[in-house]
């Protein structure tokens, strides 16, 4: 999100496993998807009959569904992985995009009501409008200002909601530094203005976002004040 620059809409391609990305043109928040994080481990009850949830992980760049299997020790290995999450990877098993939560099937106690008064995990469609809604209740813990639709529109601009989106022709690329992620921030940006508990990972679509509001409320007061190009 540079102070001075030309904005264009960028162009997509399709995107490989690895992170094959395609150019955009659209202009850098000059900030720097959340790295995956695997769910937290959940307090146990005394309650025989409790009912198990299941545990997920975020898939970040490089990873194999065999891997992660393997990791999480996942009863029936990689292909028990798929079948429960086909719907969220597609045809082809061979290629998980950065970014989508995935159920291992690796069974946890249900929290019991306990006097710490312990909320669920909320749950949030893996998306833009989940990406939003889940930077938007990381923002409301650090206190990092911006609405859904502030969010929104400056994401259709810079990056047409592609997560994997990245610039290859401005001069921060020719720096190489180029722009990355919804909201198109360099990786000095998205290091400086990261937010605690989100991804290291600058395509991370939700640590991409919060670290773009972070910036734009230390520089425009709000991610809401970015209208056009500055």
């Amino acid at each position: 999100m540079p102070a001075k620059g030309k904005h264009r809409r960028p162009k997509h391609h399709p995107i490989a496993r690895k992170l094959a990305l395609a150019g955009t043109g659209g202009a850098a928040l000059t900030l720097p998807l959340i790295s995956a994080t695997t769910a937290g481990a959940v307090e146990k009850t005394t309650a025989p009959a409790a009912t198990a949830a299941a545990t997920t992980y975020s898939v970040v760049a490089g990873d194999t569904l065999s891997e992660i299997a393997a990791e999480h020790s996942v009863a029936g290995g990689w292909k028990s992985l798929y079948e429960a999450n086909r719907s969220v990877i597609g045809a082809n098993p061979a290629i998980i995009r950065p970014g989508i939560k995935l159920k291992l099937g690796t069974k946890a106690e249900a929290p019991r009501a306990s006097r710490s008064g312990a909320r669920p995990t909320t749950l949030y469609p893996n998306n833009l409008d989940g990406w939003i809604r889940e930077s938007l209740d990381v923002m409301a813990k650090h206190g990092i200002p911006g609405t859904y639709n502030g969010i929104y529109r400056n994401v259709m601009r810079e990056s047409s909601g592609n997560p994997l989106a990245i610039n290859n022709w401005d001069i921060n690329a020719q720096n190489g530094i180029p722009s990355k992620g919804l909201l198109q921030v360099i990786d000095p940006t998205f290091r400086t203005y990261h937010v605690p508990g989100t991804s290291q990972d600058s395509y991370d679509p939700v640590a991409n976002i919060t670290a773009a509001c972070n910036y734009a409320a230390a520089r425009y007061g709000s991610i809401d004040n970015v209208n056009g190009p500055y």
